[in-house]
C-alpha cells in the first residue's frame, strides 16, 4: 500500500518514512504543502499522513483541497498543537484521525493500520452478483430471480468466495483452505461435496447454470456475457 506522507521537519519526515518502509509501506516524502498537495489530487495513494504547520499551504488548507477535490483518502493529522478547538476543525474538514507530537511510532503505526482496514472495508460492495443471482452481505441473504435461498454458513462462504472471484477457476485446495481453513487433502471429498450441494440450490432449478466444474482443476463460477 502506498502512504503519502507531507511533513517539513526533517527528522520527523525521515524518521516516518523508514518506519513505514519498514513496515512494508511505499511511502512518499514531502515537505511543501502546495507540492503535497498536488502529489495528492494527481497520483494514488492508500492513506495521507499530515502535518498541520507547513510551508505554502498548512495542513488544514490541504486538507480542504483534498476533499473538496472529492478524494475520499484516509488522512491521519500531526499537530504539536494539543487543543480541542484544533482537533475538532481537523475533523470537520475531513480528517479520520489526530495523533499529537510527539508520539511513539508504534502508536502511529496502529492507527495506520486501522485507517487501512477501515478504507478497504468501506469500499467493499454490499452486494454480490451474477446473472439474476444476488447475495447481500450486510442482510447474509441470498436470492435468484427474485427467489430467496437459503445456504448453510459454508454455503454462504463457498458462494461467496466463487462470486468474489467469479470468472477464475479456483482449485480445491484454495476452496478448502479459504472456506474451511484447511489443507487440503485428496483423500477427503468435502469440497466437492458442498460444491454439489451449493449447484443443487443455486442451479438445479433454473436454465441458466452458473456453478462449473473445470475437469483437473477446480471450479468456477461465470455467467455468459459477464
Amino acid at each position: 500500500m502506498k502512504i503519502l506522507v507531507i511533513e517539513d521537519e526533517p527528522k520527523t519526515g525521515s524518521y516516518l518514512r523508514q518506519g513505514l518502509t519498514e513496515a512494508g509501506f511505499v511511502v512518499d516524502l514531502v515537505r511543501d504543502g502546495l507540492d503535497g498537495l498536488h502529489m495528492a489530487l494527481n497520483e494514488s495513494y492508500d492513506l495521507m499522513i499530515l502535518d498541520v504547520m507547513l510551508p505554502s499551504l498548512d495542513g488544514w488548507r490541504v486538507l480542504g483541497g483534498l476533499r473538496e477535490a472529492g478524494k475520499d483518502m484516509p488522512v491521519l493529522m500531526l499537530t504539536a498543537r494539543d487543543r480541542v478547538e484544533d482537533r475538532v476543525k481537523g475533523l470537520e474538514l475531513g480528517a479520520d484521525d489526530y495523533l499529537i507530537k510527539p508520539f511513539a511510532f508504534a502508536e502511529l503505526l496502529a492507527r495506520v493500520r486501522t485507517l487501512l482496514r477501515r478504507g478497504v472495508m468501506s469500499k467493499e460492495p454490499d452486494m454480490l452478483r451474477a446473472a439474476d443471482l444476488e447475495l447481500n452481505l450486510l442482510r447474509r441473504r441470498v436470492t435468484r430471480g427474485g427467489r430467496k435461498i437459503a445456504l448453510t454458513a459454508k454455503e454462504f462462504a463457498l458462494l461467496e468466495l466463487l462470486l468474489r472471484r467469479q470468472g477464475e477457476v479456483l482449485p480445491r485446495s484454495l476452496i478448502a483452505s479459504q472456506v474451511w481453513d484447511m489443507n487440503f487433502d485428496s483423500d477427503t471429498n468435502v469440497v466437492e461435496v458442498a460444491v454439489r450441494r451449493l449447484r443443487a440450490k443455486i442451479d438445479d432449478d433454473f436454465e441458466l447454470k452458473l456453478i462449473h466444474t473445470v475437469r483437473g482443476m477446480g471450479y468456477v463460477l461465470e455467467a455468459p456475457g459477464q
